[in-house]
């Protein structure tokens, strides 16, 4: 073992070419360790060219139904076989497995077993593989050497169907160079341009996107306020809500866009919403808006509240309720002194979760599983 910089690979189960949580604090988490000084390489699958030169790509993936959704896993033996050579070709100090148990990369890597392991896990609500194949996945939980859960609530999923110790560790964001609030000019600034709200996910029900563009839509028809809302992502819903609502004075579909776009449309939203129904384990969409000094709103939920305190660092409302979600839009585009107290409350939230202090804790558990083995 290095005794100084590290040796990882980290594994994700779904396509790094394809926006999602999980595969964003993956790669947010690599930068982090890199720039740290450990050494990173980050092996999934990949749906085009990989999104960074220290990615491994293990083949395309397949669109799999889990947790309400559809993942971009790779359970084909044919990835299997690029996991097991890009393993046996490089010597890695430690393994680090995010969703250890979803088929694919991370199962194989489990199943292989020849570092020590730590492992992330990242789903919440209810897991139906876990339901399944408890009697063929619980020997494998038993070679992990550390368990780590983003959550309480993906704590408690896990825990029920393979018991056993997990600490809780966040999801990290990225962090401006420079995180500093705004001022009360700026923020006026905010005020006397075109108000808009920005949507980040997938377009599926359980996204809850219907209910903010039934918002914007009570806004506009009942109360006469004018605003612009902006729809990043696209999903099995697309193609209905855009015929639904497809005035372009007040919906702007983007589709798919790059990280950098992403992060632009957040600092120059009125508001991020978040307008989800359920099935959220941390929701760290809410803390990069917080870090780019946008004021959230978000829905009452387990998941968001892990991340957001309603009146402190967000504005939470009651999931599915389009018109409590009108409500706090035009509270926040009116109020410009509570807009000021959630964006400074926010920027706090964003720091306490950052991403270097969360590759700090990492690389402690990655030493502790190391000095285990000596």
């Amino acid at each position: 073992m290095n005794t100084d910089g590290l040796r990882i690979a980290m594994f994700c189960p779904y396509s790094l070419s394809i926006p999602g949580g999980v595969q964003t604090q993956v790669l947010g988490l690599a930068h982090a360790l890199r720039r740290s000084g450990h050494e990173v390489r980050v092996l999934g699958p990949c749906d085009g060219p990989p999104p960074a030169s220290f990615v491994t790509p293990l083949g395309d993936s397949l669109p799999t139904a889990a947790n309400g959704s559809v993942a971009p896993l790779a359970p084909d033996p044919s990835a299997a076989m690029r996991t097991i050579r890009a393993l046996r070709d490089e010597q890695f100090d430690v393994w680090h497995l995010h969703e250890p148990l979803a088929p694919g990369p991370t199962l194989t890597a489990l199943t292989l077993r020849s570092r020590p392991i730590v492992a992330t896990f990242h789903a919440a609500g209810r897991s139906s593989s876990y339901r399944f194949l408890k009697p063929v996945l619980k020997p494998l939980t038993k070679r992990i050497d550390h368990r780590v859960a983003v959550s309480n609530d993906a704590k408690m999923l896990v825990e029920r169907h393979f018991p056993g110790e997990y600490e809780v560790l966040f999801n990290g964001v990225e962090l401006p160079d420079t995180l500093d609030s705004p001022s009360s000019n700026e923020a006026s600034a905010i005020a006397t341009s075109d108000p808009s709200v920005l949507f980040v996910g997938r377009h599926e029900e359980r996204k809850g996107l219907s209910t903010l563009l039934e918002a914007v839509e009570l806004l506009f028809r009942e109360r006469n306020i004018r605003i612009v809302c902006h729809i990043i992502g696209q999903g099995p819903d697309t193609d209905r809500l855009r015929q639904r609502f497809a005035d372009v004075d007040r919906y702007r579909w983007h589709g798919q866009v790059t990280e950098s776009e992403k992060m632009q449309r957040l600092r120059d939203a009125t508001a991020f919403v978040a307008p989800a129904l359920r099935g959220e384990s941390f929701g760290v969409v809410l803390l990069e808006a917080m870090a780019a000094s946008t004021p959230v709103i978000a829905s009452d939920i387990a998941g968001y509240r892990n991340v957001a305190t309603n009146g402190v660092d967000a504005v939470l409302v009651q999931p599915g309720d389009s018109h409590d979600m009108a409500d706090a839009i035009q509270r926040l585009i009116a109020d410009n002194e509570l807009r000021m107290k959630l964006i400074n409350g926010g920027l706090q939230r964003a720091s306490s979760m950052s991403m270097e202090r969360l590759a700090s804790l990492y690389v402690d558990r990655y030493r502790q599983v190391l000095n285990s083995q000596t």
